[in-house]
């Protein structure tokens, strides 16, 4: 009676196994032709939304390297930094530097132990400015040009062929916030100059080694653009460096959101950053160290990719080395996962080494002297 019971358990287990074999852990045997998880979003029950497998052959890379050519190749619609002819405006807390020739009695002398802001005429709070015989002027928002042709009628009441020059001696009013991973964060201040996105970066110290150059913000007037200035440095879209206005906030954000997810059968799976977000399948298989050759069923190679609304999966079937061409021409994107599956083989250890554990207790037990395992009545 002991036997047949140790018997029926074991029997019990074993119709377990197979499907034990394919439960365990994370497995890819039932992605063929697409996921079997239907993906949120569909909003019709009826034409569930189920997410297509696409096998990555030479059509496939052909079509993935024409359609970043022709992302290349397309001028980036920049309308919306379009600004008209640039004339620097004077504003307040800048510092002009006023001279009237031949009467150096209007004009402040200066020295080596005067300053730009005591040698110069500072723009106060209220956008005006004070000065001899042509008493208080407004010269807020004005060119240089136009506080010229002020000075020059008033003076003109005064002084015979009023002869001056208007420069901003030092420029304070108009301002640009840089933030983020460059060198010296700073808020950089606007000459008569009109400035760009590279020259701003540039005047805060460049890059440094965590920035993302394909991943800048520019927040203006409430709206916030995203920039690629790689594009620029690699492929000359000059449509990325674009004219900066007083107010921009840039941050250049980090490269940590670059980031690939290599799991499964390979040597070391973890996290790997993208060098200016470029790698292909190849070299992130490589950083994880290979695939484990005891262990992966070299058929079962997958990227998951979550691409907004439309996840994709990419299935390769490397067991031919020659698919690792195929590998070193298929270009990851930031947070792709790559999923190497486990041979069926080695799934089938793995569950008898769990249930083994299981059945030496059931055995052990019976051994005891509880009725419940010597076949006698509770």
């Amino acid at each position: 009676m002991k036997q047949t019971r140790i018997i029926s358990t074991v029997l019990v287990f074993g119709l377990f196994l197979s499907g034990c074999v394919s439960s365990i852990g994370m497995n890819t045997y039932g992605l063929k032709n697409r996921s079997q998880v239907q993906m949120p979003g569909s909003g019709d029950e009826t034409a569930p939304n189920y997410v297509e497998v696409k096998h990555i052959d030479a059509e496939l890379i052909i079509a993935m390297e024409q359609r970043q050519q022709n992302l290349v190749t397309a001028t980036t619609d920049s309308d919306s930094f379009q600004s008209p002819a640039w004339d620097y405006r004077v504003g307040p807390a800048d510092v002009l530097s006023i001279v009237v020739w031949e009467h150096p009695e209007l004009t402040i002398p200066a020295g080596p132990e005067r300053d730009v802001e005591q040698s110069g005429t500072l723009v106060g709070a209220d956008g005006t400015i004070f000065y001899p015989y042509a008493g208080v002027v407004d010269v807020a928002g004005k060119t240089l040009s136009e506080i010229r042709s002020i000075l020059t009628e008033r003076l003109g009441e005064y002084i015979e062929e009023v002869k001056l020059d208007v420069r901003v001696a030092e420029f304070n009013h108009k301002r640009v916030y840089v933030v983020g991973e460059v060198a010296q964060p700073q808020i950089v201040s606007i000459n008569n100059i009109r400035p760009t996105l590279i020259e701003m970066i540039n005047r805060a110290g460049g890059f440094t080694q965590e920035a993302d150059s394909t991943q800048i913000t520019l927040t203006r007037d409430n709206a916030t653009y995203r920039i690629d200035l790689l594009a620029l440095y690699e492929n000359g879209d000059s449509s990325q460096n674009i004219p900066i206005e007083p107010g921009d906030v840039i941050n250049v954000r980090d490269r940590t959101f670059n980031k690939i997810f290599v799991l499964g059968e390979v040597m070391t799976p973890g996290s790997y950053l993208m060098n200016k977000r470029r790698k292909t399948l190849a070299e992130a298989l490589g950083d994880a160290g290979g695939v484990n050759e005891t262990t992966a069923n070299p058929r079962q190679v997958f990227v998951v990719r979550s691409d907004g609304d439309k996840p994709k999966i990419f299935h390769l079937d490397a067991r031919s080395p020659d698919a690792l061409i195929l590998a070193d021409r298929f270009a990851l994107q930031p947070r792709d996962v790559v999923y190497v599956d486990a041979a069926k083989i080695v799934r089938w250890n793995r569950v008898i080494a769990n249930v083994s554990g299981t059945l030496s207790t059931l055995n052990s037990a019976s051994a005891t002297d509880f009725p419940l395992f010597q076949g006698g009545e509770l």
